[in-house]
């Protein structure tokens, strides 16, 4: 039996800016129940400046989530029992790298993250919340994050795709959703969900 297999298990759930992902680990660490993991979005001090612009906060606020996430993950640190869901995958750092860096950063922030991304737990179900361009659009709009506001179509749709090639290179169970098909605040929708991510729990 492995290490991780008598682990807490961990529910990641991906996808690109305003995708929903914190209502729906909100809902599910109630619902399953199960320890919260949310991104440190708010403590990064680097993050205004970056998405304002200032292409000298760029990598060192990649830097900082990358480290704020293995702190989240440490696998040292992992409790042995229970499930864990987390707002985000630690897969989707180098989704933002990729986006975010020019080549000489992201050759540096690839070297630190292959010395790092042994250190975290890995995920057991990544649910991947796929939206329209159009949603994720009036969703930024609507909730109206300073930092996002620069978030314009070309960049989420560059996100969505990456989304999809990282997701298809991933080795465990995904549940995926069409956000533009599924309603994740209606009952039904989570009700099913629920069901899904306890059959999978089940063959851990």
């Amino acid at each position: 039996m492995s290490e991780q297999s008598v682990s807490a298990a961990l529910v990641s759930i991906i996808g690109a800016p305003a995708a929903g992902k914190t209502t729906l680990a909100r809902f599910l660490a109630e619902a399953l129940p199960a320890r919260l993991i949310m991104e440190d979005y708010a403590g990064n001090p680097f993050l205004a400046e970056s998405y304002q612009g200032n292409a000298a906060a760029n990598l060192p606020g990649q830097l900082f989530f990358l480290m704020s996430r293995v702190g989240q993950l440490f696998v040292s640190d992992w409790p042995g029992e229970g499930v864990c869901v987390s707002d985000y995958g630690f897969c989707q750092d180098r989704v933002f790298a990729r986006q975010r860096l020019n080549a000489a950063d992201f050759g540096l922030y690839e070297r630190v993250a292959r010395r790092v991304g042994g250190l975290v737990h890995e995920p057991d179900i990544v649910i991947h919340l796929n939206a329209s361009v159009a949603m994720l659009t009036e969703r930024i709009a609507r909730r109206g994050r300073a930092f996002e506001s620069a978030m314009d179509a070309k960049f989420l749709q560059a996100m969505t795709a990456a989304y999809r090639q990282t997701v298809a290179a991933l080795a465990c169970p995904i549940i995926e959703i069409d956000c533009d098909k599924t309603d994740m605040l209606s009952q039904s929708a989570r009700a099913d969900l629920m069901t899904r991510i306890r059959r999978l729990l089940a063959k851990q």
